[in-house]
């Protein structure tokens, strides 16, 4: 899902991922990143508890964690997810964007 920043881009995700039983891909550069919650509006920790998400907290500023590396940890999240069992559902502002 893409769209700017504060559109419902969270809600609908996790709406959808609780529908359909799927896990939740970050697709957020900055929502990466340990610390930047408030910035970053990341979905809350008990909400992340009750639905699987993936790349978020995964980075220390101010490390240096390059988009390269960020898809490459992506397409391992998605491949380890199965597919028969799971959707797997990912959003972001249009900043970051990863298309394989």
């Amino acid at each position: 899902m893409l769209g700017p920043t504060a559109s419902g881009k969270s809600a609908l995700g996790l709406g959808l991922a609780q529908r359909y039983d799927g896990e939740i891909i970050n697709c957020d550069s900055t929502a990466a990143y340990r610390g930047f919650d408030i910035g970053t509006d990341k979905v809350p920790e008990d909400t992340r508890r009750a639905i699987p998400h993936h790349l978020i907290d995964i980075a220390d500023p101010p490390e240096v964690y390059p988009a390269a590396q960020f898809a490459h940890a992506a397409a391992h999240v998605i491949r380890d997810i199965p597919a028969a069992a799971k959707c797997r559902f990912s959003w972001a502002a249009p900043a970051f964007i990863t298309v394989r």
